[in-house]
């Protein structure tokens, strides 16, 4: 507002502080400026803008300030808390909003919003939004009322504060009595306490004046026997070299003496497994007639046959499967003859499709029932490096061998077959043509794996 109109409506002795200028004093012209809306106690701006929020849900739309009408579809409380800014705005903007709040206050609930209510709350809204000329001294009595209210509060919180001080310093009382009470009962029994330690000091000195004339006694003692203990080590170690050297000439002499006994137990295993592979061929070869009792009584069958001291391989008890099957049966009813399998050439012939632990226990299953019905020495060589699974174990009559690492199964079926006496029957079951030529070589009979498969699943 300009300094003229500041001049035209000076402010009245009482009113609180305001601006020189407001939308009230614009539209109200030549009336007695209200007091400032934004220094308006916190109580009055809520009652005023809860005053106006019942309002603008029953005025017609024309009466409804266009900020406030999107608040309107709001219910009081939410208008209140929400709008409460837009409608303070509002209502000090605007001369003809607060005139349609009070019109709708006088209708519809007539009494409640008058600057003569008995709330100085309601008076003081009803005073600003009328304009009444004592508008400021009804928001300062408001502002009192609060204030008063506010001040008998907190003289409540005092009071009720102060008692409860009062019963804690009675409590602290009481309890400072019983600590008295204890101190004074704590100093007894520290005094009748200090007595008995002092007692004790005595008599532990006592002792411990004992104590160290004992020490210095057998620190002579120790000492005593510490020289001769030095004395007899002395002598000891002296004792122990010759001992010791004893010892090496004994551990040299009975180191000789245990290989010359080996050399000799080595000699006589070899000739005597010799004799028992000799013996036994020539008990196969005259007792063929008696092949099934032999089988029974484990004759001439105790000792280790030549496939089981090949070097390279490891023996495991196990089994697994020659041009026409009728050949092929002819060759196994031969006395003494030994059938060597190629153990995966075989099985990766007929079941392929197998993890190759099925397929060496499918195999070895087959060639023990095949061992049980003929009587045939069976072994069957699998390469092992990848072995990692317990072994395939079969039944009395069939060996199972597996190379060892870096040894192929082909090289250990070569040397099963050179290690076989002249004039043993060997039969090898593989398809590898390379292991076929180097056994035909050595005199042994080759038969294809499809063939002994045929023999195996006719059996």
């Amino acid at each position: 507002m300009s300094e003229t109109s500041g001049d035209r409506h000076p402010p009245r002795a009482g009113d609180p502080a305001r601006p020189d200028a407001s939308p009230a004093s614009a539209d109200d012209a030549g009336q007695a400026p209200g007091p400032c809306w934004s220094s308006l106690p916190e109580p009055v701006r809520s009652r005023l803008a809860e005053a106006a929020s019942l309002a603008v849900g029953a005025l017609p739309v024309d009466d409804v300030p266009i900020p406030l009408r999107r608040l309107a579809r709001f219910t009081p409380a939410k208008r209140s808390r929400l709008g409460r800014s837009a409608l303070l705005t509002e209502l000090e903007a605007s001369a003809a909003f607060r005139a349609a709040v009070v019109a709708w206050w006088d209708e519809h609930r007539p009494g409640e919003l008058t600057p003569s209510a008995d709330d100085p709350l309601a008076a003081a809204a009803a005073s600003l939004l009328v304009a009444d000329p004592g508008a400021a001294e009804a928001v300062a009595l408001a502002a009192r009322r609060g204030e008063a209210g506010e001040l008998r509060a907190e003289r409540d919180e005092a009071l009720a504060r102060v008692d409860k001080l009062t019963g804690e310093l009675e409590r602290m009382r009481a309890e400072l009595a019983d600590a008295r009470a204890a101190a004074r009962s704590a100093g007894q029994e520290r005094d009748v306490e200090y007595q008995q330690l002092r007692r004790r000091v005595s008599e532990q000195g006592a002792r411990l004046r004992a104590a160290l004339d004992g020490r210095a006694v057998a620190e002579r003692t120790v000492e005593e026997l510490r020289e001769k203990a030095a004395a007899d080590l002395v002598a000891l170690a002296a004792e122990r070299d010759r001992e010791r050297k004893r010892a090496e000439a004994e551990r040299r002499r009975a180191a000789d003496a245990v290989a010359e006994v080996a050399a000799a137990r080595q000699a006589a295993r070899e000739a005597r497994q010799a004799d028992e592979v000799r013996l036994g061929l020539l008990l196969d070869t005259v007792g063929g007639a008696l092949s099934g009792l032999r089988r029974e009584l484990a004759l001439g069958g105790g000792g280790p046959r030549p496939g089981d001291l090949v070097v390279g391989a490891r023996s495991v008890r196990g089994g697994g499967p020659v041009d026409s099957v009728p050949a092929l049966d002819a060759l196994l009813s031969v006395t003494s003859v030994h059938l060597v399998v190629d153990g995966y050439n075989v099985t990766k012939t007929g079941y392929p499709e197998l993890p190759l632990a099925d397929q060496r226990t499918r195999l070895a299953g087959q060639l023990a029932a095949l061992a049980a019905r003929t009587g045939v020495e069976i072994t069957v060589v699998f390469d092992g490096a990848g072995v990692v699974a317990a072994p395939t174990r079969g039944s009395r009559g069939v060996r199972v061998l597996f190379s060892d690492a870096g040894v192929l199964a082909d090289d250990v079926i070569r040397a099963l077959v050179a290690a076989e006496p002249q004039g043993r029957p060997v039969v090898v079951a593989t398809s590898d043509k390379a292991v076929v030529t180097s056994v035909c070589a050595h005199g042994a009979h080759s038969v294809p794996s499809r063939l002994l498969l045929q023999r195996l699943t006719r059996s």
